[in-house]
């Protein structure tokens, strides 16, 4: 797009210090405020000297700081100004809200631009930070843990407001050894072919003979011992008076369970069987 009227100008223009002419010296240092300034090129400058300007790279040539002219200067001859016309490619500063995302290399950005503490929360739109971002040992959900936690998988807590994490060895016995809890039930068929309809902590149970089981606790769990107490009930079908069902201690996360139709040995269905104890 065409600007209307003049074209902007831009670059950084400076005009030299004033340089006092020695006798028989052709190389003078420029400056502006008293600090040594370089040129692009002999090509980015004006010189004029006597009152005629110089020619670049003929009259006068640059090196860094330093302007050398094709012939010493003698008394009498006066450097009328220097002027740096700066990078003809130079941008100049931008305008405010004007450098987009596009005209950023990718690595444009690095560690050392920033200052201590730049992003702050402000700067960072919601939900900018996904979870590719984010180092492996950042705690945030994104992984599934589909086995029971080891004893060095970690939870977070809030310790009187302050948010702390905490190995699962720490806590993983509290709901074990509360004498308080049921440490394991067990819901099974016990006719036929016994199988398990619901449970917790009850690994298998064993089909001894007629209306004879073994309910086996999940050791692993510490849910019971060798003195865990027991109890539970069955239902033969239908009312009956002589429907028995005993239920013991039979050993180490074990318990036996025998059911009786009066005086002869019976399957019966369903059959409930809960233990209590302290891992002892």
């Amino acid at each position: 797009m065409s600007y209307i009227g003049r074209q902007p100008t831009v670059g950084n223009f400076q005009i030299c210090d004033a340089i006092s002419v020695v006798n028989g010296q052709a190389a003078y240092t420029m400056q502006v405020g008293s600090v040594n300034v370089i040129p692009q090129s002999a090509n980015h400058m004006i010189v004029s000297l006597n009152g005629t300007i110089q020619k670049p790279n003929s009259s006068f040539t640059v090196s860094s700081s330093t302007i050398t002219f094709s012939s010493n200067l003698s008394t009498g001859d006066v450097i009328d100004f220097i002027q740096i016309l700066g990078d003809v490619l130079d941008l100049g500063v931008p305008s405010d809200a004007t450098v987009t995302a596009a005209k950023l290399a990718s690595t444009s950005v690095t560690t050392a631009k920033l200052a201590a503490d730049a992003v702050t929360e402000a700067k960072i739109a919601d939900d900018a930070v996904e979870s590719e971002h984010l180092n492996d040992n950042v705690i945030s959900g994104q992984t599934e843990l589909a086995t029971a936690p080891a004893d060095t998988d970690e939870f977070l807590v809030s310790d009187a407001g302050t948010l702390k994490r905490i190995d699962y060895t720490h806590i993983k016995g509290l709901a074990d050894t509360n004498e308080a809890i049921v440490k394991g039930w067990c819901n099974f068929n016990g006719t036929g072919t016994v199988a398990i309809n619901q449970s917790y902590n009850c690994s298998s149970v064993t089909d001894n003979n007629t209306g004879s089981y073994s309910i086996n606790w999940s050791g692993a769990t510490g849910a019971t011992g060798s003195n865990h107490s027991t109890a539970g009930g069955g239902d033969l079908g239908g009312y009956n008076n002589d429907e028995r069902v005993q239920v013991y201690n039979a050993g180490n996360n074990q318990t036996g369970m025998e059911t009786w139709n009066g005086t002869t040995a019976t399957d019966f269905s369903p059959l409930h069987c809960l233990t209590f104890g302290n891992g002892s």
